[in-house]
């Protein structure tokens, strides 16, 4: 469904992604995981418009991204939660997650749309009327998540979503995310937390200076002892235990 090649992006001078490309099938969960600077935020802006390419190309189905401008990417079924939320701090909830139904299409379907995410993160329900700035940062990762849903996206991109979270926060986002997956929506998760990370995945992809170093099912990029060593670090034995048949891991529908 959304396949990049040989992607190439620059800020002025200096190259942050090279000769980048991968594939999300539909209904698919991949991750993009690797360490701080190795452009992954990039990345996921290239594909939510919000950073142009400077060669290479970016499909959507039959459609060409890189020939549009950035705001028809929404309307094409791209929708990103970005890193550090972005929410509007002073308006409420409701109107927070209304932008995200802004486009015609997602906004004959608001009431609906909003039930289902009401359904999805229950304490957004109950604080529709607050303003942003008094949730709590966990509760605001689910509004952030709920306002691109709002857009009735084909293709979720999820920057980062467990930065700043506790554990326990950490592990409800990530079980929300598997929850929208089921409901046939993909997702391109870029993630510090890899070993959550490649818990949730079908398929990886590490990026190290903006290249791609590695990709695969999480367990057969483990089985690299290079991959696992230079990208993955220590917390390979983390993705063991996670995947270990009486781990709680995430829970998979």
């Amino acid at each position: 469904m959304l396949e990049l090649t040989a992607i190439e992006a620059r800020y002025g001078a200096a190259t942050a992604l090279w000769d980048v490309s991968l594939t999300l099938g539909p209904g698919e969960l991949i991750c993009v995981v690797g360490p701080n600077g190795a452009g992954k935020s990039t990345l996921i802006n290239v594909i939510a418009g919000l950073h142009r390419i400077t060669s290479g190309s970016i499909a959507l189905g039959t459609c060409n991204l890189a020939k549009l401008p950035a705001h028809r990417f929404c309307a094409e079924g791209i929708a990103i939660v970005p890193e550090g939320r972005r929410l509007f701090a002073a308006m409420t909830v409701r109107e927070n997650l209304e932008l995200g139904s802004h486009l015609a299409g997602a906004k004959a379907r608001r009431n609906d749309s909003l039930e289902r995410v009401c359904t999805l993160f229950p304490m957004i329900a109950v604080k529709l009327a607050h303003r942003a700035e008094t949730l709590s940062g966990g509760q605001q990762q689910m509004v952030a998540i709920a306002r691109a849903l709002m857009a009735c996206p084909r293709v979720l991109l999820l920057d980062e979503p467990s930065l700043g979270l506790a554990p326990t926060l950490v592990v409800e986002v990530f079980q929300s995310i598997r929850r929208i997956n089921a409901e046939g929506v993909a997702v391109l998760l870029v993630e510090q937390n890899v070993a959550m990370a490649l818990d949730l995945a079908d398929r990886a992809y590490v990026l190290e200076e903006g290249r791609i170093a590695g990709e695969g099912a999480p367990d057969v990029l483990l089985s690299q002892p290079h991959i696992r060593r230079a990208y993955l670090g220590s917390v390979a034995d983390d993705v063991e235990a996670a995947a270990a048949p009486n781990s709680p891991g995430i829970a998979r529908g």
